[in-house]
């Protein structure tokens, strides 16, 4: 009996322990929450198509529309002369930039010149004997040969025979001789082109100067250009006489230029063709960085929205009750910030902003002014 009352007890017990278990463990359970429904809000604008002007911005370097490097031709010591060869110095046209030392080369020229003079005095006798007619212009001739002045023209030849007589005497080849001995001379010494200033000077005085050597730079302080490079689309848009704004870079300063020329070829690299502007303005300077904007063309039934709003994919978001979709647009100008779109539906609801984290079918709300937007 006392077996029994014990067998009962442990199945009682048992079945009380499974009880207990099974109500912790139905009591341990947690109830997952709902996850909490967010609702975006967005800027919002509505498209109204209208006229948009394409203007496009370039950048660039100015540069001197006249401009001459500097060369030797010959070589010699650079003498010194009424003003220093030095960067920023101001020259007249005709003034001598830089005089080199010719002294003997001078000697061997007037050398030339003198036996030149000889050699006509010495046929003198033999022109009046067997050309009488044609003595008179040589005696002229020689009356007028100046040894420290540019040797004169020879006469014209009247006949063949004349020709002949001083051609066989060596008096044409001796003048040639004489003429190219005189144009060689006159390289000892150059000369400013054009009023302008010295911008780089790559020699003192008293250097010695080889042939070849460049010696500076010279430029016109007057006139500027800065050359700019559009897109090949635009190229039939581009008109000699074109104005043209610049500024620098902070904007302080602003400029009014023209389009000058254009160049005809397009660089295959990059698709864009160059296009130069001319300017003039006492505060410009060469080597300045300045912007230009070009007025191109007006875009008719166009929107013009930020460049972060459209999709590698030409597409934008537009907002449908409260809902996100896109659509397809054609853009027909990237700027630096913005994008010109056509096709574009009048009416529609876009987005002024972009939203991180937007998906087609998104639930939005839309941002109202005066209003507490609040995420739900």
């Amino acid at each position: 009996m006392r077996k029994i009352i014990l067998s009962i007890l442990g199945v009682v017990i048992i079945a009380l322990s499974v009880m207990v278990a099974g109500n912790l463990i139905s009591s341990n359970k947690r109830q997952r929450p709902q996850p909490q429904k967010v609702v975006k809000t967005v800027f919002t604008d509505t498209v109204q198509n209208s006229n948009i002007p394409i203007r496009i911005k370039s950048n660039g370097n100015l540069t001197a529309v006249r401009r001459v490097e500097l060369f030797s031709e010959v070589q010699g010591v650079f003498r010194p002369g009424a003003v220093l060869f030095k960067p920023g110095q101001d020259y007249k046209a005709g003034q001598s930039l830089i005089r080199i030392d010719d002294s003997e080369y001078y000697a061997s020229v007037q050398s030339a010149k003198s036996n030149l003079y000889n050699s006509i005095a010495a046929i003198m006798p033999d022109l009046r004997l067997d050309f009488p007619e044609v003595f008179p212009k040589w005696q002229a001739y020689l009356s007028s040969f100046d040894l420290n002045k540019s040797t004169p023209k020879l006469p014209e030849m009247a006949s063949e025979k004349e020709n002949y007589f001083l051609t066989g005497r060596g008096i044409v080849s001796s003048y040639y001789s004489v003429k190219n001995l005189e144009q060689r001379l006159a390289k000892y010494r150059i000369s400013a082109p054009f009023n302008g200033v010295l911008t780089q000077a790559l020699v003192t005085e008293g250097t010695l100067i080889r042939n070849g050597q460049k010696l500076g730079e010279f430029i016109d302080p007057t006139q500027y250009e800065l050359e700019v490079t559009v897109s090949k689309s635009f190229s039939g848009l581009l008109q000699t006489g074109q104005p043209v704004d610049l500024r620098t870079l902070d904007g302080t300063r602003k400029f009014t230029g023209v389009v000058s020329r254009v160049n005809a070829s397009i660089d295959p690299s990059t698709q864009t063709i160059s296009a130069f502007v001319k300017v003039n303005g006492d505060n410009l300077k060469e080597g300045m960085y300045l912007e230009a904007e070009l007025d191109a063309r007006e875009e008719p039934e166009a929107i013009e929205i930020d460049r972060n709003l459209i999709s590698d994919r030409n597409e934008i978001y537009v907002v449908r009750d409260s809902i996100l979709d896109v659509i397809a647009v054609n853009p027909v100008f990237f700027g630096e910030k913005t994008v010109v779109l056509t096709q574009v539906p009048d009416g529609s609801v876009i987005l002024s902003k972009p939203l991180p984290g937007s998906y087609p079918g998104m639930l939005v709300k839309v941002y109202q002014p005066g209003k507490t937007n609040t995420k739900n």
